[in-house]
């Protein structure tokens, strides 16, 4: 489980171009953005995925309830996350069928979601102008 900023200011994006000049692109100087929040099983490839406003102990916990309710009766999720603020905060409200698994610090390649990120920042996220916050 993870989460990645989505919007008008994210990172630029490289692409080839001939020396000495600029290619064209599309540049858009608002600072708006959303979050996704996403969950994946990395053996059959299944996926859960919720876009908030802003990342905070609520939007977490409303992630994991959401999450836990499209589980199976009778299952126990087990989530690995970072350790992000709002997944350690004692306010988390964590539903039971779910467990959380704190990843060591400063180890992102042990979280086969910032994988995705990768890949959707890389063919759909980037060098794009989004007409307003809700496209």
């Amino acid at each position: 489980m993870d989460e990645a900023r989505v919007g008008q200011k994210g990172r630029s994006g490289h692409r080839w171009w001939m020396r000495g000049q600029r290619p064209a692109g599309r540049c858009d100087g608002r600072f708006q953005s959303a979050y996704i929040f996403a969950a994946v099983e990395p053996q059959t490839g299944s996926a859960f995925g919720l876009v908030l406003p802003r990342v905070s102990t609520e939007a977490m916990s409303l992630f994991l309830a959401q999450f836990a309710a499209t589980l199976e009766p009778d299952t126990q999720a087990v989530v690995v996350l970072d350790g992000a603020g709002w997944h350690i905060a004692k306010d988390l409200r964590v539903p039971d069928a779910v467990t959380l698994v704190r990843l060591p610090a400063y180890s992102p390649e042990l979280n086969p979601v910032e994988r995705i990120w990768l890949y959707l920042r890389e063919r759909f996220l980037s060098a794009r102008v989004f007409p307003d916050y809700e496209a």
